[in-house]
């Protein structure tokens, strides 16, 4: 694949107190990282189509490796999901 994505932990107001601020992921593989399983549920798509070459429209207008999500449950966690590694294979 040779895409590797880092997922961060932006705010966190977490009910369960699983997520804090700062808190990162480094995904390589569609594998689901120790990660409430509804946010995982949300984020997914967005990581999987960053590790496999897509990329997210901006307000702007640009195209971009990144994108940011929140929490289906209140917007009570925010994450920033970036491609950090892109090797050709």
């Amino acid at each position: 694949m040779g895409r590797k994505v880092k997922i961060t932990v932006t705010e966190s107001r977490c009910r369960s107190g699983f997520h804090r601020k700062g808190d990162e992921f480094i995904i390589d593989e569609t594998i689901c990282p120790p990660m409430c399983v509804e946010l995982w549920h949300y984020a997914y798509p967005y990581v999987w189509n960053l590790l496999n070459g897509g990329v997210d429209d901006t307000p702007e207008g640009r195209k971009a490796t990144y994108t940011d999500v929140v929490c289906p449950d209140q917007q009570r966690v925010k994450l920033h999901i970036e491609v950090i590694e892109d090797k050709k294979d």
